[in-house]
């Protein structure tokens, strides 16, 4: 009797197909394929957010080097390379520069300029005001190539930019 089972249930199991129906794989592709549409625009999301955190450092970096070079010199420098940080100049995503903002002694513009379309610039400066120095850090309204405008302050951003926390 036990061996009638055997060959009752392994003539069910033959007769069963195996495999997947086309329908049952064109579902699993659909879901596939919203799953990727929803998960798509986080993923690029975070791509942009971390090439503004890239900026966002070296912006920083530079505020205080700037701020380091004042103590010892009275003066800003407008030479990324003497704030004897161990960035580069330019990135893939930016090109880091300084200027004067006002004169030479009382503030310094530090640059990250956008080399792409679809990634903002930002703009970051130290002010000499009443015996200490002031930071801000700037971010531009819109992506584009352009640099940020330099801040009014070290409490306002200017025409095109909002303050970065």
């Amino acid at each position: 009797m036990k061996n009638e089972i055997k060959v009752k249930h392994l003539l069910k199991i033959k007769k069963q197909n195996t495999g997947f129906t086309l329908i049952e794989l064109l579902v699993v592709i659909i879901i596939i394929g919203i799953l990727t549409a929803i998960a798509l625009p986080s993923f690029l999301n975070q791509t942009a957010k971390s090439r503004a955190a890239e900026t966002k450092a070296n912006i920083g970096a530079m505020n205080r080097a700037q701020q380091a070079y004042f103590l010892e010199r009275q003066t800003f420098t407008t030479e990324v390379d003497e704030l004897g940080l161990s960035m580069v100049n330019s990135t893939d995503n930016f090109d880091y520069s300084a200027a004067p903002n006002g004169t030479i002694t009382t503030g310094v513009t530090n640059f990250g300029t956008s080399k792409k379309d679809d990634i903002t610039s930002y703009v970051g400066a130290v002010f000499y005001v009443t015996g200490a120095t002031e930071t801000i850090l700037c971010e531009a309204n819109q992506p584009s190539v352009l640099a940020a405008t330099p801040p009014n302050s070290s409490t306002d951003c200017g025409t095109g930019n909002r303050r970065v926390q």
